[in-house]
């Protein structure tokens, strides 16, 4: 199972927000499960996901976090060395955006997350940037999400 996490990159108010994504996790998944963990890894939203995946991790032996880089320049190689040998995420992908221009690079690896995923785990408050149109394109595409800005 892949599980995508969409978010936006500043929390503000986020009462309870570790424990819900937690649960969410838990409460779809089994210890039995192959799972990966695409992160994004830019803002607070995925920076607070990686971490809880990094805790579920070692209670779920066949799980891994994966971290999809939008960009393979030279500096950003230099930052996936880094999350690699400072155990952080357990495997990187580059999907293939080499035509995309930088400024889109984002927007398309979230679809292309979005488009392997079959769970996607979502805070979406705002009706509009990056995180809101990432979850709308995983509606357009009817995946299972779980918003927990709906429960707030």
């Amino acid at each position: 199972m892949i599980i995508t996490f969409i978010g936006h990159s500043s929390l503000y108010n986020c009462k309870d927000l570790h424990t819900k994504i937690e649960n969410a996790i838990i409460k779809n998944t089994t210890a039995e499960d192959y799972i990966s963990f695409y992160c994004g890894g830019y803002g607070d939203f995925d920076n607070l996901c990686a971490s809880i995946c990094r805790s579920i991790k070692e209670k779920m032996p066949r799980a891994e976090i994966v971290f999809i880089t939008p960009y393979i320049t030279e500096a950003q190689q230099k930052k996936l060395m880094y999350l690699i040998d400072n155990k952080l995420y357990d495997s990187i992908i580059y999907p293939p955006l080499e035509k995309v221009p930088a400024k889109f690079a984002i927007c398309k690896r979230n679809e292309w997350m979005i488009d392997q995923s079959e769970l996607i785990i979502a805070f979406v408050k705002r009706t509009h940037g990056g995180a809101f149109k990432a979850l709308e394109y995983a509606r357009k595409k009817k995946k299972v999400i779980i918003n927990l800005a709906d429960t707030d």
